[in-house]
């Protein structure tokens, strides 16, 4: 019976540190010697292949060219490996999930993202049970086909659809949340897979990563007291592409004449605006109220209930595609892997 093979992927982060026990200090983990670390890896029913990025990064610093090399890693691996387990810093985490997901045309095999909020090497430490049940999940078969075919985030007993998280906490363990979409499964005495929640988004088998990203983005959060000059000077940024815009509540936004006209003037200019809630929960409907239906006639795009993290990462990736202001909507509205519900 063939057994899994697995790739895991470090590219730092607090899950990769331990103790060095003469100066205290945290210092990278060799994972080269992570059987000898965590001796019950050898209980799971696969096999592991480790990865290390060369000069490990905080995830602070987190940042496209590091999205472009865990892409690649993976697009030279594809064949030999049945799934992927990227160890990342949990500041950012949400954001390379969503970016990997949207980078990963044609993904059919499980991309597991994990972390910790306390070092491997820790008393108290989430690493071992995060990593475990990360290598896990990303090994699950069902007759010789894996059960996850998607970019998953896994943190504390629950497997998310990684472009549907947000980080919500600096110090707890349930560190991340998927406001809009249950979770994909949770670890307990057993894994209960929530099988109806899966879904195989493309046809073809054949991976295809999108290696093209434009970073002239921004994210404005609108805010009572925000200013016509304050505007202006966001979107007239130089080389500016795309903006997301964080409104209030269902996507309302201030009606004055001047924040309307400010935005009409950049939309006219060529620049894509995308609409989300800066709520935890719940969809943009611009359609709803007054406030946000002068938004929709002037040619902002809705985001629907996507995430700011997947917004911004999925306009990064489709801006170099040259697209008309019809198709970039048309593309940003369409559900590419699971990213937005569209009501």
């Amino acid at each position: 019976m063939h057994k899994p093979a697995i790739l895991l992927i470090y590219t730092g982060g607090t899950i990769g540190m331990v103790k060095d026990f003469e100066t205290g200090a945290l210092k990278a983990f060799n994972f080269d010697q992570l059987l000898e670390r965590i001796p019950e890896l050898q209980l799971l029913d696969c096999s592991i292949d480790t990865y290390s990025f060369e000069d490990p990064i905080d995830s602070s610093d987190m940042n496209p060219e590091h999205w472009l090399t865990m892409a690649e890693v993976i697009e030279e691996n594809y064949q030999e490996f049945d799934g992927f387990v990227v160890l990342h810093g949990s500041d950012t985490m949400s954001y390379t999930a969503s970016a990997l997901s949207f980078m990963l045309k044609n993904l059919s095999k499980p991309v597991i993202l994990t972390g910790s909020q306390l070092p491997i090497g820790d008393l108290r430490t989430d690493a071992k049970e995060n990593l475990i049940t990360a290598i896990q999940i990303a090994a699950l078969q069902e007759k010789g086909a894996p059960v996850i075919k998607e970019v998953g985030l896994y943190f504390e007993y629950k497997l998310y659809r990684g472009n549907r998280t947000t980080k919500i906490s600096a110090e707890h363990f349930n560190a991340f949340t998927s406001p809009n979409l249950p979770h994909l499964a949770e670890s307990g005495v057993h894994l209960k897979v929530n099988e109806h929640l899966l879904d195989d988004f493309y046809t073809s088998t054949q991976l295809d990563v999108q290696k093209q990203l434009d970073t002239n983005v921004f994210v404005l959060k609108i805010f009572p007291g925000i200013t016509q000059n304050m505007l202006e000077a966001v979107l007239n940024i130089p080389h500016l592409k795309g903006i997301v815009i964080e409104t209030f509540g269902s996507g309302n936004a201030p009606t004055q004449f001047w924040f309307i006209n400010t935005l009409q003037k950049a939309i006219d200019r060529g620049i894509k605006i995308v609409n989300v809630t800066q709520c935890w929960g719940g969809s943009v409907d611009m359609g709803k109220y007054e406030t946000g239906t002068a938004l929709k006639q002037i040619g902002v795009i809705s985001g629907y209930d996507i995430t700011t993290e997947a917004a911004i990462t999925k306009m990064m990736v489709l801006l170099p595609q040259n697209l008309s202001k019809d198709q970039f909507t048309t593309a940003f509205q369409s559900s590419v892997c699971g990213e937005l519900l569209k009501e």
